[in-house]
């Protein structure tokens, strides 16, 4: 019985461990499972993912915050601006995709993504309706803008003279959000009805969407899920001076591939950016108890290098490190993108004007994604609307101004996703980590049968000892 039990425990131990090194090996259990997700995670009707893409089901905030003037009669004296930051202005944004459709051979769908924003009181620090923001005059410093190259010029001279605009003006949160009636544009309007009366920072952008997308649904090939491939009927953008910099490429930014590794670099087209973008690796992080990758813009993205010299509009106008010109898609209005308070930006933006506090915790962009699902986990989109403003001669609204990258506000928009949802991730999460863990657990069965082997092996050399012992004993002791 004990010469059984130890060749079986042996040949036990041998064959355990021969399969788990095997399997470890072939990577079997992990290809399985690597399939298996590929499969599931596909735009195709009645899959979690599809459901979970066309009525994203984790709750998106956005945050404003303004930056109101305190010294505009100094600022017009050519003196340093100094601002105060208001905020937030919290709401929730309901998102869904609409006018859904799957191209012929299931591999493309094409969608709209729309946008709704309901204010949230009790996540603010007051009401948009009644709160008073003072800021630039952006209507006005469009115009003189426009005035510069457009056959206009005359017209917009004489209606400001008439008008006697003001550069710095007066508003409520809500009408530099959502949109006012100005004077000037109104006066315009009647010469060119193609040119809105109304003017707001996200005028038109409440309700609405921001253009027709074609994604490829990664029914082909899953590192292709939710990748843009058309945006308002292009493959690619117009508005700037290489083709690298036109390229539309990545996903809108709600969703990533699965099976992510840390040494991918991932990109997002957001539409409001006007450019495509890419996010690296930073660390790793534990989200409700689900890890994660830890994806960021890294300050390359905004720097002054030759890569980013086809965005410099006009060419060879490069600004400088953290901000980007993005005048030629905003219908010629002076506008200039930043992270907030000038986050990575050359030092210059930032000592021009008083009130700037740039920090990596409040200001940086970055995104918690599940590696194994490709679920976002947790992410902050975070963006500055500035104007560029310069003393001209011809207008007398500019004053003595400097020459500068002006601060209008910034938003911050988030998810996190909840407990509920975490809880059933993290219930898939470990059912693949037990199915891919199954060749270690026949490793241990393995180390265990030949520790009970070697136990055997000893006992039965024990005997055998004591056997030979006796033996030698003479048969009378005296």
């Amino acid at each position: 019985m004990g010469r059984c039990c130890f060749y079986t425990a042996g040949t036990l131990s041998l064959l355990l461990l021969v399969t788990s090194v095997t399997l470890l090996v072939a990577r079997v259990f992990q290809k399985a499972v690597d399939q298996s997700i590929e499969k599931k995670i596909v735009l195709r009707n009645g899959t979690e993912a599809f459901d979970s893409w066309e009525k994203p089901p984790l709750p998106v905030y956005t945050q404003f915050y303004f930056f109101n003037v305190t010294n505009p009669e100094e600022i017009l004296r050519g003196e340093t601006p100094r601002v105060e930051e208001v905020g937030p202005y919290t709401y929730r944004e309901l998102r869904n995709k609409a006018n859904v459709q799957f191209g012929d051979n299931g591999t493309t769908i094409s969608a709209v993504s729309n946008k709704a924003y309901v204010f949230e009181r009790d996540q603010s620090v007051g009401d948009p309706k009644i709160d008073l923001i003072r800021t630039l005059n952006i209507p006005v410093l469009t115009v003189i803008e426009w005035s510069q190259v457009h056959f206009l010029r005359e017209i917009i001279e004489a209606m400001l003279k008439a008008y006697q605009q003001k550069l710095f003006v007066t508003h409520t949160v809500d009408e530099l959000l959502w949109g006012y009636k100005d004077e000037i544009l109104s006066l315009i309007h009647v010469f060119r009805p193609d040119i809105s009366p109304y003017f707001g920072l996200f005028y038109e952008k409440n309700g609405t969407n921001d253009g027709d997308y074609v994604f490829l649904t990664g029914e082909d090939n899953y590192l292709n899920f939710t990748k843009i491939v058309e945006w308002n009927g292009k493959t690619s953008l117009d508005w700037w001076i290489t083709d690298k910099c036109n390229m539309i490429n990545g996903t809108d930014g709600d969703s990533f591939h699965p099976l992510i590794t840390k040494d991918e670099v991932l990109y997002v087209f957001p539409s409001d950016f006007c450019r495509s973008v890419y996010i690296t690796f930073s660390d790793y992080e534990s989200v409700q108890g689900l890890p994660a990758f830890r994806y960021k813009v890294p300050a390359e993205i905004l720097a002054n290098t030759s890569d980013n010299a086809g965005f410099c509009i006009p060419e060879g106008n490069c600004l400088g490190s953290g901000v980007l010109n993005v005048s030629i898609c905003k219908n010629g209005a002076p506008i200039i993108m930043s992270f907030p308070h000038f986050y990575q930006a050359d030092e210059r933006f930032v000592s021009a004007i008083e009130g700037m506090h740039p920090n990596k915790e409040d200001h940086e962009t970055f995104v918690d994604i599940n590696p194994l699902t490709g679920i976002i986990l947790k992410a902050a989109k975070r963006f500055q609307i500035n104007i560029y403003v310069k003393k001209l001669d011809d207008f007398v609204e500019t004053g003595d101004i400097r020459t500068m990258v002006f601060p209008v506000m910034y938003l911050n928009e988030s998810v996190l996703i909840d407990k509920e949802t975490a809880s059933r991730l993290k219930s898939v999460i470990n059912t693949t980590l037990i199915i891919t863990n199954i060749p270690y657990i026949i490793m241990a069965l393995g180390v265990f049968f030949g520790l009970v082997f070697t136990w055997l092996a000893c006992k039965g050399q024990g005997s055998m000892d004591e056997g030979t012992a006796d033996e030698r004993a003479p048969l009378i002791r005296t």
